[in-house]
């Protein structure tokens, strides 16, 4: 008699609880690198933030950042899976997945914000690629930033000459590779997790990343030489996991694209004017910031573009060559 009261009673508070208007949250898992107090932090906070407001609070993005679930390659394979929902990372990071992606690390594609903003939102090529990702087992929602790469090194790089002594530090990417040993690096691959006690304990004398994340993984505290080369304009595709979109209503799929374009817009708001501050504020804590003549760099990595022909193809290169080509002569850089 005193269980049939106690599930009764039981029965009776679900009841309540449904009646109330309460609607049970479903958790979706969003994965970064970045640094909880890094950009990626913060507009991954609004994300969140945005999808709760135009889901009604169907859904909660919980943010696990700094590697607490997986380095960016182990990300990517767990949203392939199912295993988290939303991770962003820097377009190169995808590639493994689909290698014509590579070609958007190609070097000196772009010079400013304004025409990155507009390759990744406009060109055709780019689109049409992204438009193939579903297949693969995810989805761009929207471009988030993270900048032009350039150098943190623990001794001076006023040139490629004086990169011939040095071990660089990339990620998984057949072109950031080629242009690091187009310039004279020998490279190491290892996930950004690692770098800083890498570059510590002398197993690489650097790496290259926007200073954004220079700034947020306080590369410059072990590699204080900061070179602006701005070799390559890097930002970061916020993507879903397919089998999430799967899940979603035609409604929330609208209320989550809404959403990953609004946190689009404050991150390249946020990284866009917050960089001189950045460079300024690691100066003061002893960085030695440089711009160097970034002429022999170009020069450097001229045999990259052929390379690239090579192995993906002359008509795909040129493709995306053309896309950024009018684009830098439609919006001059200053």
């Amino acid at each position: 008699m005193k269980g049939s009261i106690i599930k009764l009673a039981a029965i009776a508070a679900v009841a309540a609880f449904m009646g109330s208007g309460a609607i049970a949250q479903t958790v979706l898992r969003f994965s970064h690198t970045d640094n909880p107090g890094g950009s990626r932090q913060a507009a991954a906070e609004v994300f969140a933030e945005k999808v709760k407001e135009y889901t009604e609070a169907r859904y909660e993005v919980r943010i696990f950042p700094a590697g607490q679930l997986a380095n960016d390659p182990k990300a990517i394979e767990q949203l392939m899976l199912g295993g988290v929902d939303f991770t962003v990372s820097a377009t190169g990071s995808y590639a493994t997945h689909l290698a014509s992606l590579n070609l958007t690390a190609m070097p000196f594609l772009v010079d400013s914000y304004e025409q990155g903003w507009d390759l990744y939102d406009n060109s055709a090529w780019l689109q049409g690629e992204f438009d193939k990702l579903p297949e693969v087992g995810f989805r761009v929602l929207a471009t988030w930033e993270a900048g032009f790469r350039s150098f943190t090194t623990n001794e001076p790089l006023a040139s490629p000459a004086d990169a011939a002594n040095m071990k660089m530090r990339v990620y998984p990417n057949d072109m950031i590779r080629w242009s690091m040993e187009a310039i004279g690096f020998q490279t190491v691959v290892m996930p950004i997790t690692d770098v800083y006690l890498a570059i510590q304990q002398g197993t690489v004398n650097g790496q290259e990343n926007p200073v954004d994340t220079i700034k947020s993984l306080r590369f410059y505290e072990v590699a204080p030489y900061v070179t602006l080369t701005r070799h390559v304009y890097s930002p970061l595709p916020l993507t879903v996991s397919e089998a999430t979109w799967g899940k979603f209503s035609p409604e929330d799929q609208e209320a989550v694209k809404k959403a990953a374009a609004e946190a689009a817009a404050f991150s390249r708001d946020l990284v866009k004017n917050s960089v001189d501050q950045q460079i300024a504020d690691m100066e003061a804590a002893g960085a030695k910031i440089s711009t160097p003549e970034i002429g022999p760099f170009r020069d450097a990595v001229a045999s990259v573009y052929d390379k690239a022909r090579g192995v993906y193809g002359a008509e795909e290169v040129d493709k995306i060559l053309a896309d950024a080509k009018a684009i830098r002569e439609a919006m001059p850089s200053n």
